[in-house]
């Protein structure tokens, strides 16, 4: 047994060495299989009209593989900076380290800073490749010629989907400056963003974008794009790092098996929605899509059993054991998963090139409000469809879902560990979590694009009474009762959290006149500006509003009522000055809309013309009614939350008064009696 120990510890390194050799066959394995299927699928083959010529039709596939080769290790090595490897120790002004509590070697963070550095270059310059190309495909000429450059800006500047293109590659080369500038957790955020930007302009120009189901399209892309990106390039930077990570094996390949069981299932969500809308029924694997698209999925659940040998094989076995378990182990069956990501990589290019059974091009023929809300007109509105109909976000349900789930788990967590958490908390932020997935995903959903009034019950409900739900369920405290603390010096969830919770955005944002203005004064500047009409015609300025309104609600909520830490809570009579400010607030806002004479966003709701006839400007009316009664209700519960809360406040002094007096017979009273004789005193000695 120990010869045997002895082998399996000489084949580690041997075996690190070759999986971060493996990663250099990640793109010549996705560059091939990606050829491989477009000369199955045809997809590459010269057009009957206007060939852009081989070298457009075969390169760009190519040129795709590079991009997003770039975006993965750009986007994963950021990944593993922020949640898995410890940064290197840093030296203070006095010379002392500051040291963690439990040592790190550091390798990793550096050589994955490096990957980045490199990376996002290498992923801008393909996006700008991309662009040319993806022209040259567009308008079926080769690249060069005359007039190619007066007709490429054109494009660039003229065509959305051009513009879509030039936004992608401009993000691309903020990304690329972060990502080089990459020193420290602040830097690597934001390039973190930034990365994460650019694939928003390529999923709304992306394959379901003219669809009937464009949002859930547009959403399933960037979902799809940005999961894959986080687990081919983790793995593929945390191979490369393989021959120096150390003392810090252990660590990043448990960190990163966690980040890769949410990309499998972000994977896997979005290319199921993505699926559902390409090939409209069964007979759609038949063809050449349905069959690379099989071939995907088989790829696909290969690397969900690789992924579960992991976990529950390799990664506990990865510091040598008298068993003769070795890291060895884990590192051969990483450079297997890397081939195979690249290998499905390949797949996913070339089925993106391949037309799909169902057309994903503009819908012909529309009336003005499915042209204008982008979505089919539901019939007309009654109590019962209120309720049962609905529209797809794969972005809501999955955040509605991944809210209720991690939530949950924690709770489960404190439980088997012996403490408890009150039921009641668990009650509440469930019924938040539900109302969220009804008003962005239910009726409210459905009707709040076409009527004004359903969109003030979906907005009101959303920023006055769902943040109540979720402030009471006190959802920080029981996340840093619940998640484990790091000792090496990297950031986990918990350390995220806390670094939020504490930073000065945070204190900013949180404090009590902040707070309340932004939660009163977004609403005159979202209504009254462009920014309305906006949401309610792009998606992403519908999510936007969304994220903006739920934030602000929730932050001043938890000002007045909340038991989270965070931010310094003022007095309670300055609580209730806030709150009945903001009541008179949304009282005159309510009253304003309903005396107005002309329309909010006329050019939409004006011009919507729905079948089952709506007067535009009567509905507005009636969403200025529900303006001024939802607001005042869940202000008036605040009100009496307030002063529940107070009257606790002065109870437990009082209590708190009482026992000391027990403890000292008095002393404290005694003192102020005494103090109080002294100035009595004094007062009769100048008179």
């Amino acid at each position: 047994m120990p010869a045997q120990t002895d082998a399996a510890a000489r084949s580690a390194p041997g075996a690190a060495r070759r999986a971060s050799r493996a990663v250099w066959a990640l793109a010549p394995t996705a560059m091939l299989v990606s050829l491989l299927g477009l000369a199955f699928s045809g997809a590459a083959g010269p057009t009957e009209l206007a060939d852009a010529g081989a070298i457009v039709r075969w390169g760009r596939p190519l040129l795709t593989v590079a991009w997003q080769l770039g975006a993965s290790v750009t986007l994963g090595g950021l990944a593993l900076l922020l949640f898995a490897f410890p940064p290197p120790q840093r030296t203070v002004a006095n010379g002392a380290k500051r040291a963690p509590r439990t040592a790190a070697d550091g390798s990793g963070w550096r050589i994955a800073s490096r990957a980045v550095m490199v990376a996002g270059p290498v992923w801008a310059v393909a996006m700008v490749l991309d662009l040319i190309f993806g022209y040259a495909t567009v308008a079926g000429r080769p690249i060069g010629g005359a007039g190619f450059g007066a007709e490429l800006a054109f494009y660039l500047t003229e065509i959305s989907t051009g513009r879509a293109a030039l936004v992608a590659a401009v993000l691309a080369a903020l990304a690329s400056i972060a990502c080089v500038a990459v020193a420290g957790y602040g830097t690597a955020v934001v390039a973190a963003v930034l990365a994460g930007s650019v694939l928003i302009p390529i999923a709304t120009s992306g394959h379901a974008s003219g669809s009937a189901n464009h949002e859930l399209g547009m959403s399933g892309m960037f979902g799809h794009l940005l999961f894959a990106a986080v687990w081919v390039g983790g793995l593929a930077v945390l191979c490369v790092s393989a021959p120096r990570l150390g003392r810090d094996l252990a660590s990043a390949a448990t960190r990163y098996s966690a980040l890769a069981v949410w990309c499998f299932v972000g994977v896997g969500v979005s290319g199921g929605a993505n699926a559902w809308i390409r090939l409209g029924g069964w007979d759609g694997f038949l063809g050449a899509y349905g069959s690379l698209l099989l071939v995907k999925i088989a790829i696909f659940t290969i690397l969900g059993v690789i992924g579960y040998v992991h976990r529950v094989r390799t990664i506990p076995r990865l510091q040598p054991r008298p068993d003769g378990g070795a890291p060895g182990a884990f590192w051969r069956l990483a450079a297997v998963e890397v081939l195979v990501m690249g290998a499905v990589m390949g797949v996913a290019v070339a089925l993106a090139d391949t037309g799909p059974p169902v057309p994903q091009e503009p819908q012909p023929n529309l009336s003005p409000a499915e042209e204008l809300s982008q979505q089919p007109v539901p019939p007309e509105p009654t109590v019962a469809r209120w309720f049962t109909e609905s529209t797809p976000d794969l972005l809501f349900a999955f955040l509605a879902v991944t809210l209720a789930v991690v939530y949950l788990r924690w709770v489960l967590r404190l439980r088997r560990r012996g403490d408890s958490w009150p039921v009641g908390r668990t009650v509440v932020w469930l019924l938040g979590t539900a109302g969220f997935a009804y008003v962005n995903l239910g009726g409210a959903a459905v009707y709040g694009r076409l009527m004004f009034s359903a969109h003030m019950v979906q907005h009101m409900t959303m920023v006055m009474v769902l943040p109540i739900l979720f402030v009471l369920g006190a959802p920080v405290t029981l996340a840093l009762r619940a998640l484990g603390s790091r000792a090496d010096g990297s950031r986990g969830p918990r350390e995220w959290l806390l670094a939020i919770v504490h930073s000065r955005w945070a204190r900013f944002a949180s404090h009590p006149v902040i707070a309340a203005v932004n939660f009163a004064g977004s609403m005159i500047v979202f209504y009254f500006t462009p920014l309305f009409e906006l949401a309610l015609t792009t998606h992403i300025g519908h999510i936007a509003m969304v994220v903006h309104f739920s934030l602000a609600g929730y932050v001043f909520v938890n000002v007045l009522v909340g038991v989270d830490p965070g931010p310094r809570r003022p007095i309670y009579p300055l609580r209730l000055v806030l709150l009945f400010a903001t009541m008179a607030f949304h009282a005159f806002f309510g009253i304003a809309i309903i005396s107005m004479s002309t329309l909010l966003a006329a050019d939409y709701f004006g011009a919507l013309g729905l079948p089952w006839g709506v007067d535009a400007l009567a509905d507005q009316e009636t969403g200025g009614e529900i303006t001024w009664g939802i607001g005042e209700i869940p202000s008036l519960a605040l009100a009496i939350g307030v002063a529940i809360m107070w009257a606790r406040s002065d109870q437990r002094e009082a209590t708190r008064v009482d026992r000391a007096a027990d403890r000292d017979s008095g002393a404290e009273l005694e003192a102020y009696n005494a103090m109080m004789r002294r100035m009595a005193k004094d007062a009769s000695r100048e008179e």
